[in-house]
């Protein structure tokens, strides 16, 4: 029987672009939302390093892996939800009983040619069972991330809401080798 792992998830840091639905719709992260990602990883321990293949998350996984001395591996099945339709709009822009129903039900009413929860949660749980069991850093969304806890521990939609994931937020979850796993730690609080 192999040893559990530790699976840090990193929340790409503030983009220059916010306040949107930023699903495939991709925005460069700020200086300030790069250093505050560099800075909460500085304690962790990782060998595996991954990302999501949109440049919010690239360009953190790419400086970390220069600090570090490692490749960071890009896999496009850790990109938030794609919000089809309504990627790129601010909420505002959106009929607000269809964004209710969405948040509400969000396999049931997905956004107009958007991704369903399930089919998130679905890729989520591939790229976790891809993982090799060392320590890893994934440098993901906050919808990949809500994915990846359902996957993993089972949480309920008012679960899964109920965590703060601020930009830059640091998840790290104990993974057994069955493939559940206890969250360890939850870092939210600003870093300068």
């Amino acid at each position: 029987m192999s040893a559990p792992f530790l699976l840090h998830l990193l929340r790409h840091g503030a983009p220059e672009l916010t306040g949107r639905m930023l699903g495939r719709t991709d925005s460069s992260v700020t200086a300030g939302g790069l250093a505050a990602c560099s800075a909460r990883v500085k304690p962790l321990n990782f060998k595996q390093l991954v990302c999501s293949d949109l440049m919010r998350s690239q360009a953190i996984a790419d400086a970390i892996g220069r600090e570090r001395g490692l490749a960071p591996a890009t896999d496009a099945r850790w990109r938030e939800l794609d919000f089809g339709d309504w990627d790129g709009l601010a909420a505002a822009e959106i009929d607000p009983a269809a964004l209710q129903r969405f948040w509400d039900d969000p396999d049931g009413a997905p956004p107009p040619g958007g991704e369903r929860w399930s089919d998130l949660i679905a890729r989520i749980t591939d790229a976790i069972e891809d993982l090799t069991p060392d320590a890893s850093l994934i440098v993901t969304h906050g919808g990949a991330i809500r994915a990846a806890l359902k996957a993993l521990c089972g949480f309920g939609l008012r679960e899964l809401w109920a965590f703060d994931l601020p930009y830059a937020a640091l998840l790290t979850l104990r993974i057994w080798p069955d493939r559940t796993a206890q969250i360890v730690g939850l870092q939210t609080d600003p870093v300068s």
